[in-house]
């Protein structure tokens, strides 16, 4: 015969199924974490599959291709007033998002330690390094469709699949980083106004931004490592 038996709430469980049902009524956590942050881990792991996705698809059809590849040195070059210089806007993004991983970091940090203020300096910093990818990235795609002739159906400078694969790819990432600093900012105004101390006092939430800012980052790697190195 079961018995009732102790949770670890110091509350008595019912025994048989209606203790299996008092258990999903009452909301439990499987191994302590939190749903947003499981939410925010499913996302990310879907999120893992397209980018990879795109990833691959990019190295079949530049292994494929019988049409000349551009040079990604010098197609995204940029010259002050000297030679050009191989891929420096490209490194100076890639800095940019790695500098923005640190203060956000740091934000996490704060957030836990209840420092609300450098919380929300922190993460409105890594909201305008976010923005500014973003800015640098738009006069990438301008330089490129402008001056270069680049299309998504056409390339003057070899094979039309550069255009579609670095349009496509660039571009997703670009929305993930411009959503970012939409969320990071809303987050970072909420711990501003008190908005999360008046609910629970838990910064839970910053950390969770976290996760979703450091994924976008290391994603942009990958993209740096195949697309613009290879």
């Amino acid at each position: 015969m079961s018995e009732a038996v102790l949770g670890s709430g110091g509350e008595i469980e019912a025994p048989g199924t209606k203790g299996v049902t008092d258990d999903f009524s009452r909301d439990k956590q499987v191994f302590g974490v939190p749903w947003g942050k499981a939410m925010m881990w499913i996302f990310l792991l879907s999120d893992t599959f397209i980018f990879s996705c795109f990833l691959v698809s990019y190295m079949k059809v530049r292994i494929s291709t019988t049409d000349p590849w551009p040079i990604p040195s010098e197609v995204f070059a940029l010259s002050f007033g000297g030679d050009p210089i191989p891929l420096i806007l490209i490194a100076i993004m890639t800095f940019i998002l790695i500098t923005s991983s640190g203060t956000m970091a740091m934000a996490v940090n704060m957030g836990y330690r209840k420092d609300l203020n450098k919380t929300f300096w922190l993460m409105v910093a890594t909201a305008i390094l976010g923005a500014s990818f973003v800015g640098m990235q738009a006069f990438e795609w301008t330089k490129l469709i402008v001056e270069e002739g680049v299309r998504p159906w056409s390339n003057p400078m070899g094979a039309a699949q550069f255009g579609s694969s670095f349009f496509m790819i660039t571009g997703f990432h670009g929305m993930h980083v411009s959503a970012g600093v939409i969320y990071l900012l809303v987050v970072a105004f909420r711990v501003k106004t008190g908005f999360y101390e008046r609910r629970d006092g838990n910064y839970e939430i910053v950390e969770i931004a976290g996760l979703y800012w450091h994924f976008v980052d290391l994603v942009w790697v990958f993209i740096f490592a195949f697309f613009y190195l290879w």
